[in-house]
């Protein structure tokens, strides 16, 4: 990928929350936490490359009237459910930090598309080159990719040891799934060596 190519490039960090990633997390990913090393990795390369970041994060309305019907009942009886905002699970994981010039985006659903002003936002950046990482592979990030195909991204590429899902299995097949679709699978290593 030429140099040029790289300001026409958005990575997405897709979820990289506390309630999804530690161990006592409510909507924990069991394959999240060991993929946080490679999210930083990829961060630290997009930085050095110039591409923009965008933090795509859940954050709902405390009293849950937000949240899909099926999770409706984790924000019952005055109790904070997953990713309220404001609420500590809601927050990044550690080593992963928002600086200026990044751009966060909020969404409620499985995709980074769906009922959020993302494609403007990359549309008006002159951006049409996805990078992406995070949790979890068979929901928000196989949502947010087939949108991404949908609205004519290309390339898409997902780093597939910079995502992760509740086992390897699942994981595996959804990469499959996107690869069939013509989605760039490579690992971070093979991203971080594309030449500029």
């Amino acid at each position: 990928m030429a140099a040029e190519s790289w300001n026409r490039t958005a990575l997405l960090v897709i979820d990289m929350q506390r309630d999804f990633i530690e161990n006592e997390g409510p909507m924990l990913v069991k394959g999240g936490k060991e993929i946080v090393p490679n999210v930083i990795k990829a961060v630290q390369v997009a930085r050095q490359r110039g591409i923009l970041i965008v933090w795509v994060v859940r954050e709902h309305d405390p009293l849950g009237r937000d949240v899909e019907l099926f999770r409706r009942h984790l924000y019952a009886a005055g109790q904070v459910g997953p990713t309220s905002k404001g609420s500590p699970g809601a927050e990044l994981v550690d080593g992963l930090v928002i600086r200026e010039g990044d751009y966060k985006l909020v969404k409620t659903r499985f995709s980074a598309f769906f009922a959020t002003h993302l494609h403007s936002v990359l549309q008006g950046a002159g951006i049409n080159n996805l990078v992406i990482t995070g949790v979890q592979t068979p929901n928000c990030i196989r949502q947010t990719v087939y949108d991404a195909v949908a609205l004519d991204y290309q390339p898409v590429t997902v780093i597939v040891d910079a995502t992760a899902a509740a086992t390897p299995d699942i994981h595996l097949a959804n990469v499959f799934d996107m690869k069939n679709i013509g989605v760039a699978t490579p690992t971070l290593q093979e991203w971080t060596e594309f030449k500029a």
